[in-house]
């Protein structure tokens, strides 16, 4: 499992990182490298939390459900922040639908080690504290980004969101997928992507997205993105919006 799990580390979940090496060591046997499948959901609203994920190279989608069955992105989670955020507020509940948005790795602990492990490493809760708070500022900013900003500045925030938290330029991303995520109908997706396209700022074919131009690509954004990345850089020094 050692090996595994320095090799998963080297996929950089940062909070995990920026632990010392005396506090991860004591952490090391709770936490377990497993693979997140595409929408596969790691926990659903109003039901019990019962593990804890610190993405490496995945990224993560928190949705809110309504009753008729539509859903829409509150959040983003990935190589900066851990799944299970409630826990912090000693909560037992999930409060979000949490389903994986690009597949990879994540390290995964049990929520009685986590509990064990917030009251035995101050430096552990404090780092978790801070991505919390970094998450807050990007909720609360994507309710006034989805009330006020057209959808071509949401799409493009939406993708500089996604490229913080994955490896390289390209990853796999469905036109259905990227219109429930936005809360719009697919048709107003198929436009805008097929005019950044053109401007060729990205690269978008049968369901693989590529980002080409990421400076003209955060010129189109709204400011959300640049105030959301800032809160995370003053709380973490980590440039993700």
């Amino acid at each position: 499992m050692s090996g595994q799990i320095s090799q998963a580390r080297r996929c950089q979940n940062y909070l995990l990182s920026k632990l010392s090496d005396e506090d991860f060591q004591e952490l090391l046997p709770t936490l377990h490298l497993v693979e997140s499948k595409a929408r596969e959901e790691l926990y659903h609203q109003g039901e019990p939390i019962e593990y804890v994920h610190f993405p490496c190279d995945c990224a993560h989608s928190c949705l809110i459900y309504m009753e008729d069955g539509s859903a829409v992105e509150v959040g983003t989670l990935g190589n900066e922040s851990f799944t299970g955020i409630e826990l912090l507020l000693n909560a037992t509940h999930a409060v979000e639908t949490v389903i994986c948005q690009v597949v990879g790795h994540s390290l995964r602990m049990s929520v009685a080690d986590s509990r064990r492990a917030l009251e035995k490493h101050p430096a552990f809760r404090r780092l978790l504290q801070c991505s919390a708070q970094g998450y807050l500022a990007q909720v609360s900013q994507s309710v006034a980004c989805n009330r006020l900003h057209s959808v071509d500045m949401r799409f493009a925030r939406w993708l500089l969101v996604t490229h913080d938290r994955v490896k390289g330029n390209e990853f796999n991303l469905t036109q259905e997928f990227l219109a429930a995520m936005l809360g719009v109908h697919r048709p107003s997706v198929s436009l805008v992507a097929g005019a950044f396209q053109q401007a060729g700022i990205i690269r978008y074919s049968r369901g693989k997205m590529q980002i080409l131009d990421r400076d003209r690509l955060e010129e189109a954004s709204c400011e959300c993105y640049a105030m959301v990345r800032d809160q995370y850089v003053r709380l973490l020094g980590i440039p993700h919006g």
